[in-house]
């Protein structure tokens, strides 16, 4: 029977390796996994959608109990939302994006005030996205007000 002892030193270079390697893995897990997950289930959920549409509209054809598959087929699309609809989402996400983008840049002016150097991060990540979600929720903001002429009631 042999005993093997490792020292503390090899413990350490292991944990160190593992800790390294997550530090890999995590970001590339977040960055490149987790999006291609998500788009892969939406369009999953998607597809199922207008398999079981096509399906219901195939055995109404089969079974010829006279319904107007034309009229099935209109029915069973998915649902277009209208003008408003579309304009009130705009309005929302804008005035979403725009007060988290205030309160982002709020976050980040509190803090250089406190005394923190600009090019810390408490300071520059807070006001980067702030700035750049401000610019997005004034975006929307923009093409509601432009397009709000445009839609008749």
């Amino acid at each position: 029977m042999c005993l093997t002892y490792e020292t503390p030193q090899k413990n350490n270079v292991k944990l160190n390796k593992f800790k390294y390697m997550t530090s890999i893995l995590v970001p590339i897990f977040i960055c490149v996994v987790l999006p291609v997950a998500i788009v892969a289930i939406v369009f999953a959920a998607v597809m199922n959608n207008d398999n079981k549409r096509s399906k219901v509209l195939i055995k109404a054809i089969e079974c010829n109990c006279g319904i107007d598959a034309d009229k099935l087929a209109e029915a069973l699309h998915r649902p277009k939302k209208t003008a408003r609809e579309i304009l009130n989402l705009r309005l929302l996400r804008g005035c979403i994006f725009s007060f988290i983008g205030l309160a982002l840049c709020f976050v980040g002016i509190v803090s250089l005030c406190l005394g923190t150097e600009f090019s810390a991060d408490a300071v520059t990540v807070p006001m980067a996205f702030g700035g750049a979600s401000l610019a997005i929720g004034l975006s929307y903001l923009v093409v509601y007000f432009v397009t709000r002429k445009q839609i008749k009631d």
